[in-house]
Formats: structure tokens, sequence, C-alpha cells
């Protein structure tokens, strides 16, 4: 058998802690869900452990830019008392948009796990790939699909109830 130095020095990746971490973030979709937002949940661990937890706040906040990673990011920065989060994972129930992209890639966050795949909007492989790309100053891991049929089963009550209490224009009644 030949030693690999680079197999010694990789990341150990516990898929069970996955499902851990991603039933943290779908945790924080259900508190957005009972708040009336989109639920999407996000929890950031360094060390096995969590040091961030978020919900989306667009709606509460008046927000746009309060999407759960967003809100998840700020939070494990204040912790680490650094914008650098290069030590760090994000669990996220849904794929990030090209804005939180954008963060994820500023922070140099190392790994991202989501749920759901986002085919409209996704910018970790499903639409675009701005994770990993090939120009920007870094680039993180992805794992996608970690407990993909409850995260899009929440999103999918979600707008289903959206679409039973809206007018035909996109109105919410009510």
């Amino acid at each position: 058998m030949i030693w690999n130095p680079n197999v010694a020095d990789s990341p150990i990746i516990d898929l069970e802690s996955d499902h851990y971490f991603m039933g943290e973030a779908l945790r924080q979709a259900q508190r957005a869900f009972a708040a009336q937002e989109v639920p999407v949940g996000a929890v950031v661990v360094h060390n096995g452990r969590i040091i961030a937890r978020a919900s989306n706040q667009v709606e509460l906040l008046k927000d746009a830019t309060a999407h759960a990673e967003m809100l998840a990011l700020t939070q494990a920065e204040a912790v680490v008392g650094d914008w650098r989060l290069t030590d760090c994972s994000l669990y996220v129930t849904k794929e990030p948009c090209p804005m939180c992209a954008g963060a994820i890639v500023h922070v140099r966050l190392a790994r991202v796990i989501f749920g759901a795949a986002d085919l409209k909007a996704g910018a970790a492989g499903s639409v675009m790939n701005l994770l990993q790309w090939p120009t920007l100053n870094h680039r993180c891991e992805i794992t996608g699909g970690v407990r993909d049929l409850e995260c899009r089963a929440i999103l999918q009550k979600f707008f289903a109830q959206r679409r039973g209490s809206e007018d035909g224009r996109g109105m919410r009644l009510g």
C-alpha cells in the first residue's frame, strides 16, 4: 500500500454529522415557517460545534439581504472574532442564492452543505456554481442533497399554503 500524504491531511467528512447538523438547520427552517418567512434555516459549525443559527427574516426585518445564510455568517463572524471563516462549515436547508454564495466565498468558508437544490436560482451547482468559480479568490467544498426530502417538503408546504392565500396576482390575502 502506498501512503498518500494528501489523504492524511484531508478533513474527515462524517456523513452522520451532516445528517445531524442539517437537522439543526431544519429546526431553524421550522422557525421561519412559523413566522411566515420562506422556510430556510442555516447553522455554522466550527470544530464540531454550532457557533451560529439563523432562519430567514426578510419579512420581519424588511431587508432583502436577511437570508438565513447571511444572518448565520454575521453571527459566526462575531463568535470567531474575524470576518474570515476558513475553518467553518455552513449547513443550509436550501441551495444558496447568488447573493449568499458571494458572501460565502468572501468569508472563505471551507464547506457548504445544503439540502434542497434550487433549480431557479441555485448558485452551488444547480443553475451556476459561484462557490467554485475558477477566477474567484476562494472555492468551497460542496455537499448537496443532505436530507433533501425533508428540506424540499417544508418549502413545498410553505408555497402550497401561500398559493392558497393569494388572489392570483401574487398578492397575499389576509
